[in-house]
């Protein structure tokens, strides 16, 4: 029989399928590509593979732009390839969750094409949010609000007559229409999808923006022209963001999980202040919820103390278990964070190609091995990201032409430009285009799994995002060879923390430094992180694992977590 609670503890492992192994040399990774690298991800001791969408299409916004909710896009697979995945990842003890996108469709969702052929008012209409425009022709957006993706939240559409139209509500891309959630005929057909895929034998759901179904649109006439949903205050009571009225939704989700053994689960992605993301956590709601708190830390010892403190206190008093995220699909890969300056602005950073601030490579790596081994070691669920057991770093210089990112094609400002051409001796007047965002991209470069090859091993062609020459070193081959490589690492304190974690409890230890953080679990198990301070001379007690080699007389250098035994 599976412990109902076997997901308060797990090592979840975040697949990002179009970049993780490419099966048919299209360039784009796919299901069976997973299914063929299962025996790896065995090696890593996961409970869980987390799979980023891998639905029908239009790749508007990297696979969040759906177009069919039950079902495989057909560059990636079919659902056969979908089931014969599964099988083998349950055949191997991994569970499965599966990414659900429910605050927008993509705009060619069927129910989408049929609104836009429809009339305003039409019940086709109504499962989306359409609005008359303002104007003397309705020529302007219903509201100032903003789409985290483009400078309007509204997109005009044509009649079918080909006039000019309504507009509709996009937090994101354009290509990402906005459900309306206070249509019934929205909520049931989502139930639908949650046990489609739980029929089929998913075990888990992740819950994209899952703070931003619910909107109050009876406030259109009100002005909204940030997209800061942390700014929005606790009462829940927001236009766009973090409605209570939000948690009924998952209320009703929550009776179709527990009709399954054991209970399906689910955690959800809510942008919001701490104490209002436990809510999305609790037992008669979605179970868990992801804190990003470390995603946003400098490495130092009182923030990330601090963060987990807090973070294991909010989760106990909502009855779930904390989650402990470094780096995800869309964030600076960690190794890069932690090698560049505290404070960089790393949206800056990646615009200048990485040449604004140099980035220390070594310190980068030797901070994220301590890192994510004091993470591991803490109660509650560890995700790891695709490539963060290789170390892999940052690619920061793709070239503009490559970039897929709406964010790097959505957010721009114009500005004007005068041109002088020497020599026809004149000046030209026109528009300078300046991007604000250089994306999300160069976390999503696809994984190297060779030292050579046409593209390290991800597939026999060309990968959809090219891959720079430095990937071959950071292959599965070389790592799985090299004695101390970041991978073997990943593999022996994953396999550890499988054995040791046996209780959600912790006791913090008192160290003579303010730069060395050590927490004990109740059989004995501890972590000891050396962060920026000098050499740490350990206790007594046997030495399970390093993130980093120790220094003679039992030292613990900075940027280097130890695990020991100590009874």
């Amino acid at each position: 029989m599976i412990d109902p609670d076997w997901w308060r503890q797990a090592a979840i492992y975040q697949i990002y399928p179009r970049s993780f192994k490419d099966s048919n040399g299209d360039g784009l990774g796919d299901i069976n590509g997973i299914t063929s690298k299962v025996d790896y991800l065995k090696s890593l001791s996961l409970d869980a593979v987390w799979l980023s969408p891998f639905y029908p299409s239009e790749l508007a916004d990297g696979g969040y732009d759906v177009a069919d909710y039950r079902n495989v896009d057909p560059k990636l697979g079919t659902l056969k390839d979908f089931d014969k995945m599964l099988k083998a990842l349950h055949k191997a003890g991994i569970k499965v969750f599966v990414d659900i996108v429910p605050n927008h469709s993509s705009d060619h969702h069927i129910w989408f094409k049929e609104a836009l052929a429809s009339a305003p008012g039409s019940k086709t209409r109504e499962r989306y949010i359409f609005r008359d425009g303002k104007g003397k022709n309705g020529e302007l957006p219903p509201n100032d609000w903003v789409s985290h993706f483009a400078p309007s939240a509204w997109t005009r559409t044509n009649n079918p007559d080909g006039t000019p139209g309504q507009w509709y509500l996009h937090l994101f891309a354009p290509e990402q229409p906005d459900f309306n959630w206070d249509n019934r005929e929205v909520q049931l057909d989502f139930i639908k999808t949650l046990k489609f895929w739980s029929d089929r034998g998913v075990d888990g759901f992740r819950i994209d923006v899952a703070h931003a179904l619910k909107k109050d649109m009876k406030r259109i006439n009100a002005s909204y022209p940030g997209i800061d949903s942390f700014s929005v205050g606790t009462k829940g009571t927001d236009i766009l963001f973090d409605r209570n009225d939000v948690h009924e939704i998952y209320r009703e989700w929550r009776k179709l999980f527990d009709q399954y053994n054991p209970p399906r689960v689910a955690v959800a992605e809510a942008y919001v202040v701490a104490s209002r993301r436990m809510l999305y956590a609790r037992p008669d709601e979605l179970g868990q919820a992801f804190n990003f708190d470390m995603l946003n830390l400098d490495f130092k010892a009182a923030p990330f103390k601090k963060t987990i403190e807090q973070n294991l206190k909010l989760a106990k008093s909502e009855g779930s278990s904390s989650t402990w995220v470094l780096n995800n699909h869309d964030r600076v890969r960690t190794a890069t964070k932690y090698g560049l300056p505290d404070g960089t602005d790393l949206n800056q950073w990646l615009l200048s190609d990485g040449k604004s601030k140099k980035l220390d490579i070594d310190l980068g790596l030797k901070r994220h091995r301590a890192a994510i081994m004091m993470m591991m070691g803490l109660p509650g669920c560890t995700y790891i990201y695709q490539g963060e057991e290789l170390g892999l770093r940052e690619v920061e210089d793709l070239k503009h032409e490559d970039l897929q990112d709406p964010n790097w094609a959505r957010n721009i400002v114009t500005k004007p430009q005068s041109v002088y051409f020497k020599k026809e001796r004149k000046t030209i007047q026109g528009v300078a285009v300046i991007h604000t965002e250089k994306g999300r991209d160069g976390c999503r470069v696809p994984l190297p799994w060779s030292k050579s090859g046409r593209s390290f091993g991800f597939g026999s062609g060309d990968s959809h995002l090219p891959q720079p020459n430095w990937f071959g070193e950071h292959s599965v081959e070389v790592e799985a060879k090299k004695k101390g490589s970041t991978l073997e690492m990943y593999k022996a304190a994953l396999a550890l923390r499988k054995k040791l974690q046996t209780s959600e409890d912790l006791e913090w230890i008192k160290t003579s430094s303010a730069e060395v953080v050590h927490y004990r679990r109740p059989n004995g198990w501890s972590s000891i992180t050396n962060f920026r301070g000098a050499d740490f001379t350990l206790p007594a007690g046997e030495i399970l694992l390093s993130s980093g080699p120790l220094k003679a007389g039992r030292k613990l250098p900075k940027a280097t977590t130890v695990w020991m035994m100590i009874k």
